[in-house]
């Protein structure tokens, strides 16, 4: 499980495709990596396979590739990472399971003084999980839905988050991963 709150961001250093999917080589500051640790990658839980000094891989099965925006990922590319939250951690965002839902397209980003706001396209299939005010994940961050119509949502960035996340690097047009909060989700299967 994760937070949603980015830890840090990594450079894509490789992509290579396989028959079953791609292998991502990341840059990353962790030093207490292992073979298996889960790390959020955008938003996506993925495994580690390999790591070294200031690195790690990561394979995405066929699968993921498909659901995700990571069909299109390129070397130097700027990616969200967050590692998984210990259970006796600090829980600051909301509840992140690193199970992406889908990809959405940023539509509009405006800078209001210090803060922004970015405009994002809303699936159908993701849109009764989404609600004004409520959490959503946009690429691993946990960010509060600030207005939403029937196929777009805004959330308002301040500086902090816009410096800290790949946000800054994106443009309107990108792909973003998004998941929704899981609670609606346990609420929409018990009713």
């Amino acid at each position: 499980m994760f937070t949603g709150i980015v830890e840090t961001t990594g450079d894509v250093l490789a992509v290579t495709d396989t028959d079953g999917g791609r292998r991502l080589k990341l840059g990353a500051p962790f030093t207490d990596l292992h073979h298996g640790q889960s790390i959020s990658v955008n938003g996506a839980c993925l495994t580690v396979e390999e790591f070294g000094d200031g690195w790690f891989s990561v394979f995405l099965l066929t699968e993921t590739v498909s659901r995700t925006a990571f069909d299109a990922i390129e070397e130097g590319d700027v990616v969200n990472l967050e590692r998984a939250m210990p259970a006796d951690g600090r829980f600051d965002g909301h509840i992140v399971q690193g199970h992406v839902d889908g990809t959405a397209e940023i539509r509009r980003i405006d800078q209001l003084g210090d803060d922004w706001e970015f405009e994002i396209s809303l699936p159908e299939d993701s849109a009764k999980y989404v609600v004004e005010k409520g959490s959503i994940t946009v690429d691993g961050i946990s960010l509060t839905v600030a207005s939403r119509e029937d196929d777009s949502f805004t959330v308002a960035i301040i500086p902090t988050t816009y410096d800290l996340t790949n946000l800054s690097e994106k443009q309107v047009g990108d792909r973003v991963h998004l998941e929704v909060d899981v609670i609606a989700k346990y609420v929409e299967q018990l009713l």
